[in-house]
């Protein structure tokens, strides 16, 4: 039946191509063979694309999908889970796993962290097993089984195990049914409840009401700091035992049904507002044992939204993986609130929603680029309701949600992208919510004192040695800024709009001309050393290759930094064409490297159609069309990097169509070229958009031309006319376009007459010996700025900068811009500071063991350079060292008298960071014998020490000496303690200074 349905669809397409194609022109051909495509498709059977849905794209390689069985933006999530932790099973799912330790109810698709997996039910027959085996073969429950055996199909997961158990789940939006069918009749039958799976329990209990009716709860902590979880769970037959087991501190019970069952099912129904919250979502969903009527009615569902986008092929793959990205782009975010209106807030009280629904689950950093543009097409009454969420999360909790999970702000990731959410939908006419509440919570969350926002805004940037990840900040924040700047203009409140709109150009200050890259500034200075390979704490999840082309919102001055559009193209080449190798810290995230482009982690994932800004264009047709085959296909490992809840699956849903969104928060799509033949959106508002690529075949693969309704496209698509319905023409050959029209190679720029970019110090050292050359620059983003540099040396008068001059001393340089006409002054810039510091020449430093080079800060001498780290080990001013000592000799050229020893450190347990066990001292007099000081002892690490904190470890001799010599030993720890997440790995040690006074 699938096969004669595909057929039947393709034919409709086909008779629609030839229609089209037999034209003289594109209008004439959409307006006669739109009657000749709905006439045959009023001819065939109803198209099931859940039917070309395989969940089991992403459970393998790092996409971190799960199988199991949920409706669309269901609450619930009924899933085997192979895997208690780690990253690669942060679904719970791993497909290279071969033992399933149970089934539970929530379940994250494709995020980075591991968290859910509530309410593990465990069938099991023979003898009970009520203690997890973590690895196959443990005598512990789990059981063996085969992708052999295994079926998931929207809605619906089931496995035979190889003990012969039968397990069936099927999920509604609140509840669903598990079905466990044993092979033994004469054994007995058992289901082991396990609240303890997975995270961290904080309470837990349950109430058992006869032989049929359990409730209980689990309140944990992991990624969510605290999570509500509710169950109400009926057995389809008595059973015949209930009774806690596992000892003391555990929260499992054991059910024992008779031995003369076959078959025993189970719903189950969740909330994360309480028991009777539980029950009544139950009530309302199950009201029977019909699993194959919840099935049903479950698959409608996913056929409503799949159909809402219809395509056709030759190639079967490529619906299966049309269709599974746009299931996995129709996941999240997931109901959070009950079948009667409740949910918990940010705030974890109890409040009601009397009409929509509230959600959760908002992997904002992540879905703004694609999947929550893809929403404004495809589920616009939802983005409203997603909106309504934001703004009740705003009132509970203060600010506009980051990473918001179970009714927790989780601050992961980073930005404030909801305001790209809602300047997108509210730019598209999507504004049913309280826009003014909207645009007060969008302002507010950006001015909050956190994550150096007012850095950003005061000077324009944020230096590392503020904040980690300082690049992609400053970058985000500019973007974010400019989004906040064009909700308040589509609203009319020009002085919100005049107040942010300047920010969106802040990404300039964090870009140097002189490689021309996006860098890392330490205060005044370029962060060293500096290699745009490297992955390091400067950027998030990235390098500085792939976050230098995240300014979308002004993509002609972008182009203009790296030297107008053929700067820009030889800068997307090189991206392309760079070797595919990383250095710097481990990040598993970044993968699917074409050159340095990243497609596997989300800051990549609108370069491709820069190229739309070139005289160029076909080469990012070329790139997207290579993406589009390369980094997806019909297989467990079929994505290139984590899913994140839609957003790479939306990717390939919209580039596959032939368009995609570089700038959310305006109304616009760039144009790609379509993967499909012929593509139909279904609105809500009850128009269509049909797509037609016209001259389709496999080796026409660039776009010589776009019309919509006939009339022509440069690049750019009009949201707001695609809603009204239409034809939207790719005419395809088999050589690129030649641009015959003479473009300008630079783009006309306005910025805002009282920005200016800030400058910078040329001079990459801020240690020296003898005396340091200091130089200034600035960016120069139009061609008639008169902008002017003026410096103060410590306390002495300011004067306007000429030219470089020589420092001979330690001292701090202030600096900052000013932008004139004529002897008028228009614009000041922030008062910048850099400190330089002017070393001793005859102190020497020797290092017995290698520094890590990810956390080097000023090199080899950075132990004895006078230079502070703060309370942030990633700033850049820590050296660290990894599962070692550290072991270091300090000479001087003349004897000193000291009397205090020691070292400076930082700790930061939960990123592997300890303090040292102990410090030994050894100090000579003549450089040649020691003589050893008490050692420094140190405490063991504590589970309760969670926050950063530094501290210096000295040692007093009795009497000031005479030193020639001093020799460190810094003792690691070890390997991270038994409580700790990282139990057994080795540990990090980070100094800034040793000490000798």
């Amino acid at each position: 039946m699938r096969l004669l349905r595909f057929f039947a669809f393709f034919a409709l397409h086909f008779l629609f191509s030839v229609s089209l194609f037999a034209q003289g022109s594109i209008q004439q051909a959409s307006d006669q063979s739109q009657a000749v495509f709905e006439k045959v498709r009023s001819s065939i059977p109803t198209f099931s694309p859940s039917e070309y849905v395989n969940p089991f794209i992403g459970t393998g390689g790092h996409g971190h999908t799960f199988p199991g069985a949920t409706a669309p933006f269901g609450m619930i999530q009924l899933s085997p889970d192979t895997r208690r932790d780690d990253w690669d099973g942060s679904s719970g799912y791993h497909y290279s796993d071969s033992l399933i330790y149970g089934f539970s109810h929530t379940h994250l698709s494709g995020t980075g962290v591991p968290d859910y997996c509530d309410l593990l039910l465990v069938p099991q027959y023979g003898k009970a097993k009520i203690q997890p085996g973590y690895q196959v073969g443990e005598n512990g429950y789990g059981a063996k089984f085969s992708h052999q055996n295994e079926v998931a199909k929207p809605g619906y997961y089931s496995v035979k195990f190889d003990n012969g158990t039968h397990v069936e789940l099927i999920a509604g939006d609140r509840a669903g049914y598990h079905v466990y069918t044993f092979p033994d009749k004469k054994a007995k039958k058992f289901v082991l409840i396990d609240l303890d799976h997975r995270d961290r329990v904080l309470e837990a209990s349950l109430e058992i009401s006869g032989k049929q009716l359990i409730k209980g709860k689990r309140i944990s902590q992991s990624w969510a700091n605290e999570q509500h979880f509710y169950f109400a769970l009926e057995t389809s037959i008595p059973f015949k035992k209930a009774k806690r087991v596992g000892g003391k501190g555990q929260n499992k019970w054991l059910l024992e049904f008779p031995k003369s069952a076959k078959t025993v099912m189970l719903r189950v129904g969740i909330s994360a507002v309480d028991e009777a919250g539980a029950m009544s979502n139950l009530k309302a969903e199950l009201t029977d044992w019909n699993k194959d009527g919840l099935r049903a009615k479950t698959v409608s569902k996913w056929n409503k939204e799949l159909s809402k986008i219809l395509v056709s092929t030759e190639n079967p793959e490529n619906m299966t993986i049309f269709y599974t990205a746009l299931y996995h782009s129709f996941i999240a975010p997931n109901l959070f609130s009950d079948s009667d209106g409740r949910y918990r807030g940010r705030d974890n009280q109890i409040h009601s929603v009397s009409d929509g629904q509230r959600y959760t689950v908002f992997s904002l950093w992540d879905t703004y680029r694609g999947a929550n543009p893809l929403f404004t097409i495809t589920q616009q009454k939802r983005t409203n309701e997603f909106i309504q969420t934001f703004l009740r999360q705003y009132k509970e909790g203060g600010d506009l949600p980051v990473w918001e999970l179970a009714g927790n702000e989780t601050e992961c990731m980073i930005g404030y992208h909801s305001v790209s959410v809602i300047a997108d939908a509210y730019v598209k006419g999507i504004q049913d919510y309280d826009a003014n509440l909207a645009l007060e919570a969008m302002k507010n969350t950006a001015r909050l004192k956190e994550y150096a926002k007012d850095e950003f805004h005061r000077k324009g940037y944020i230096s590392s040695a503020e904040e980690p990840e300082s690049v992609s900040k400053t970058l985000e924040y500019a973007y974010d800024d400019f989004c906040i700047a064009q909700m308040a203009k589509a609203m009319g409140q020009d002085s919100i709009y005049k107040a942010f709109y300047p920010h969106s150009f802040n990404f300039v200050n964090v870009f140097d001309p002189s490689t021309q890259f996006m860098r890392a500034r330490r205060s005044g200075q370029w962060f060293m050393p500096f290699n745009p390979t490297e992955v390091n704490f400067n950027y998030t999840e990235a390098n500085s290759w792939q976050y230098s082309f995240a300014a979308p919102q002004h993509v002609e001055l972008m182009a203009n930094l790296f030297g107008g559009r053929s700067g820009l193209e030889k800068k997307l080449d090189s991206l392309f064409q760079a070797s595919a190798g990383l250095s710097g810290r481990e990040q598993a995230d970044i993968t699917g490297l074409i050159g340095q482009y990243a497609h596997g982690n989300e800051p990549s994932h609108h370069i491709a159609y820069l190229y739309n800004y070139t005289q160029h264009p076909e080469k990012g047709q070329r790139y997207i069309r290579q993406i589009l085959k390369e980094m997806y296909h019909n297989a467990p490992d079929g994505l290139s990097g984590n899913e994140d809840c839609g957003q790479m699956s939306a990717w390939y849903v919209l580039s596959a169509l032939g368009f995609y969104p570089i700038t959310p928060g305006t109304p616009f799509y760039e144009t790609g070229i379509p993967l499909f033949e012929a593509s139909t959106i279904r609105l809500e508002n009850g128009n269509t958009i049909q797509i037609r690529a016209r001259n389709f075949s496999p080796k026409n693969t660039y776009v010589h031309g776009v019309t919509w309704n006939g009339v022509r496209v440069d690049k750019r698509l009009d949201h707001n006319e695609l809603m009204k319905g239409g034809t939207l023409v790719f005419v395809l050959s088999d050589s690129p376009l030649k641009i015959t029209e003479t473009l300008p190679e630079f783009f006309k720029v306005d910025v805002p007459e009282k920005w200016l970019p800030a400058p910078f110090i040329t001079t990459t050292e801020r240690v020296f010996e003898d005396k340091l050359k200091v130089g200034f620059d600035m960016v120069s983003v139009n061609s008639d700025d008169l902008n002017f540099i003026f410096y103060q040396i410590d306390d002495e008068t300011w004067e306007t900068y000429e030219k470089p001059f020589f420092i001979d001393k330690s001292c701090t340089i202030r600096f900052r811009g000013q932008r004139r006409s004529g002897d008028k002054k228009i614009a000041n810039g922030a008062v910048i500071e850099q400190q330089f510091i002017k070393r001793d020449p005859s102190v020497h430093l020797q290092l017995a063991k290698a520094y890590s080079s990810q956390y080097a800060a000023s090199g080899d001498n950075a132990l004895i350079d006078g230079i502070k780290g703060g309370k942030e080990f990633r700033t850049g001013d820590w050296q660290g060292y990894y599962g070692t000592d550290v072991v270091a000799t300090v000479t001087f050229d003349e004897a000193r008298q000291l009397s205090q020893f020691g070292a400076s450190m930082i700790r930061d347990q939960r990123s592997w960071i300890f303090f040292p066990k102990a410090i030994s001292v050894e100090i000579s007099e003549d450089g040649t014998n020691f003589k050893a000081l008490p050692e420094i002892k140190i405490a063991e690490p504590n589970s309760k020490d969670k926050n950063p904190e530094t501290l210096e470890f000295v040692v007093d001799s009795n009497a000031t000496s005479t030193v020639k010599a001093i020799r460190y030993v810094v003792k690691n720890s070890g390997v991270c303690p038994d409580w700790h997440l990282g139990k057994g790995n080795p540990t990090w040690l980070f100094l800034d200074e040793l000490i000798f006074r």
